[in-house]
C-alpha cells in the first residue's frame, strides 16, 4: 500500500475511534483536575473526581452506540464490529457502577487500613484501563492484541497495590510476577504463529492457509502458547493462582471490575482467535485443549472454594470457576455457543458485582457495629470472614436476601438468569458433542453439571449463616447510604428480572 493511502486509511479510521479518543482526554484531563484539587478537602476532591469519571464514561458510552463506522481500523490492526460494541457497552457499564458505589460508600474509619481506601489516582487509572480493554474489543492483529492486554495489566497491576497495605503490595507483586511470565509465554507463542504464517493478522486468509499446511499438533502448541496471556485475564488454570491474592488485596470496587470487565474483552478475543483457525483443524488444535482447561478451571475453582473461611477469597475461587463456566461456550466453537458466552458475560456483569457489593456492605455492617468481635472467638479479624455474617439476616433482612438471591445464580438455579446463562452454555456444548462426538467435550458436559451441583455447598454457606445461625455480639444499626445498598439490590433484582424476561438480551445479542 502506498504511504498516501495508509495516511487516509489513518484519517478515515478516526472517525470509529471516538470513545477511545474521548477515554484518551479524559484520562489526561483527570489528571490536571487531580493536580488543581489538591487544596481542596480529601472528601470534596473525590467526589469532584467521580464525577468527572462517571461524566466522561456516559460521553464515552454513548459514542460507543452512535459510532456509526464499521470495519477494519488503522491498517488492520483494529475490527469495529457489533460485537465489540456490545463487549465495550458492558465495560463501560461496569466502570460506571463499580464508581458509583465507591464514592457513596460510608468511609468505616476502623475498617480502613483493613479494606484498602482507594486514593484519587485509581479515577485516572480506571479510564486508562478502560481505554486498554475497548483497545482489546477491537484487536485483530496479534501486536494489537499484546499491547492492548499490556496496557490493561500494567493498570490492573496499579490498582491492586494502590492501597497502602501490605497485603496490597503482596497482591500486586504476585499479580505482576505471573502477568510477567504469562506475556512471555504468550510472546513466544506469537513469534511461533508469526514464523509459521509470515502475518500478525488475524484476519488474513494467509494465516489460516499457511496454518492448514502444518500439522494439528503444531497448530495446537502454538495456539496454546499465544492464548497464555488470555487464559491469565480469565483466571483460567493454570494461569489462575494469581486471582484470589489480588483480588483479596484489592479494595472491593477494583476486584469487582476485574472480575467481570478484562473478562469481558478477553473472550472476544479468545471468540475471534479460535474462528482464525482453519475450520478442518479446530477439533484437535484449540476444541479439545480448551476443554481441558475449562474442565479444570471448573473444579479447581469449586474446589477451592470449599475451603474458603473469607468472602472476598471465596467470590475469586467462585470467578475462576465461572469462567471455566463461560468458556464452555467457546469450546463449542458454533454460533449459539459464542451467543451463550456473549450472554453468560451479559448477566455475569449483573450477578457478580451484585455478590461483591452486597458482601461488602453486609462486613460494613457488622465491621461498623463489631469491629475486633472475631479475636473473641477466635475467627479472623478481617471484616470479610464468613463467620461475621452469622445473624445479620434477621437484622438487614433486605441485604441478606439480595445477597441469597444473588449466590443463587452463582450457583445457576432458577429463578434467576444464572440457570438460563449456563443452559444456554452446555446446550451449545452438548450440540457441538453430538456434531463432533468427542469425548472430551461430553466430559466437560456431564463434569460441569456435576460442579454446579459441588457449588452449591460453598455458595449458601453464607445464606445458612445469615438465617440460621445466631450473631455473635449483640447487634447495632448501623447507618446505611441508600444510594450503594440500592444499586446492589436493584442488581439482584435483575437477576430474576432477565430470567423472566432474557428475550429482549438474547434478541439484542442476536443483532450484534
Amino acid at each position: 500500500m502506498l504511504l498516501k493511502d495508509q495516511l487516509q486509511d489513518i484519517i478515515d479510521s478516526l472517525g470509529a475511534f471516538g470513545p477511545e479518543l474521548a477515554l484518551t482526554i479524559a484520562f489526561c484531563g483527570l489528571l490536571i483536575a487531580e493536580l488543581l484539587l489538591l487544596r481542596q478537602r480529601p472528601m470534596v476532591a473525590r467526589r469532584w473526581l467521580a464525577g468527572l469519571t462517571v461524566g466522561s464514561l456516559l460521553v464515552v458510552g454513548a459514542l460507543t452506540l452512535w459510532t456509526q463506522v464499521r470495519g477494519f481500523l488503522f491498517l488492520h490492526l483494529l475490527f469495529l464490529d457489533n460485537q465489540a460494541v456490545f463487549f465495550k457497552l458492558v465495560i463501560v457499564l461496569a466502570a460506571i457502577l463499580v464508581v458509583i458505589y465507591e464514592i457513596t460508600l460510608p468511609p468505616a474509619p476502623f475498617l480502613h487500613k483493613e479494606r484498602g481506601v482507594l486514593p484519587p489516582e485509581w479515577y485516572a487509572l480506571l479510564l486508562a484501563l478502560v481505554l486498554g480493554l475497548f483497545l482489546l474489543t477491537m484487536s485483530v492483529n496479534m501486536l494489537a492484541i499484546y499491547l492492548s492486554l499490556e496496557l490493561v495489566s500494567i493498570c490492573s497491576y496499579m490498582l491492586t497495590a494502590l492501597s497502602k497495605t501490605r497485603k496490597a503490595a503482596e497482591g500486586g507483586i504476585k499479580y505482576l510476577l505471573f502477568g510477567a511470565v504469562s506475556s512471555a509465554i504468550m510472546l513466544y507463542g506469537m513469534s511461533l504463529l508469526y514464523g509459521i504464517t509470515g502475518t500478525l493478522d488475524l484476519t488474513s486468509t494467509v494465516f489460516s492457509v499457511e496454518l492448514a499446511k502444518n500439522s494439528p499438533l503444531v497448530v495446537s502448541t502454538a495456539g496454546l502458547l499465544t492464548l497464555a496471556g488470555l487464559l491469565f485475564k480469565l483466571s483460567l488454570v493454570p494461569f489462575h493462582v494469581w486471582t484470589p491474592d489480588a483480588y483479596d488485596a484489592a479494595p472491593v470496587p477494583v476486584a469487582a471490575f476485574f472480575s467481570v470487565a478484562p473478562k469481558a474483552a478477553t473472550i472476544l478475543v479468545l471468540m475471534r482467535f479460535a474462528t482464525a483457525l482453519p475450520e478442518a483443524e479446530l477439533g484437535y488444535a484449540i476444541q479439545i485443549p480448551l476443554a481441558i482447561v475449562a474442565l479444570a478451571s471448573i473444579t479447581i475453582g469449586n474446589f477451592s472454594a470449599l475451603w474458603q473461611t473469607d468472602a472476598k477469597r471465596l467470590l475469586a475461587y467462585s470467578t475462576i470457576a465461572q469462567a471455566g463456566f463461560l468458556l464452555v461456550g467457546v469450546v463449542a466453537l458454533n454460533e449459539a455457543g459464542f451467543e451463550a458466552s456473549t450472554f453468560y458475560v451479559g448477566t455475569y456483569l449483573v450477578i457478580n458485582l451484585a455478590a461483591f457489593f452486597l458482601i461488602d456492605l453486609l462486613s460494613h455492617v457488622q465491621g461498623d457495629t463489631h469491629a475486633g468481635r472475631g479475636t473473641d472467638s477466635g475467627d479472623s479479624t478481617s471484616p470479610y470472614a464468613i463467620s461475621h455474617f452469622a445473624g445479620l439476616g434477621a437484622h438487614y433482612p433486605l441485604l441478606s436476601i439480595a445477597l441469597t438471591v444473588v449466590l443463587i445464580a452463582l450457583v445457576g438455579l432458577p429463578p434467576t438468569v444464572g440457570f438460563t446463562a449456563k443452559f444456554l452454555v452446555f446446550s451449545a456444548l452438548y450440540n457441538a458433542y453430538q456434531t463432533t462426538g468427542d469425548g472430551w467435550l461430553l466430559a466437560l458436559f456431564g463434569w460441569g453439571l456435576v460442579n454446579a451441583v459441588i457449588s452449591l455447598v460453598y455458595y449458601l454457606k453464607i445464606p445458612f449463616l445469615l438465617f440460621f445461625r445466631p450473631s455473635r455480639s449483640e447487634m447495632v444499626a448501623a447507618p446505611h447510604s441508600t444510594v450503594p445498598v440500592g444499586l446492589a439490590v436493584v442488581l439482584a433484582a435483575l437477576s430474576i428480572w432477565l430470567f423472566l424476561k432474557p428475550d429482549g438480551l438474547l434478541s439484542w445479542i442476536a443483532e450484534f
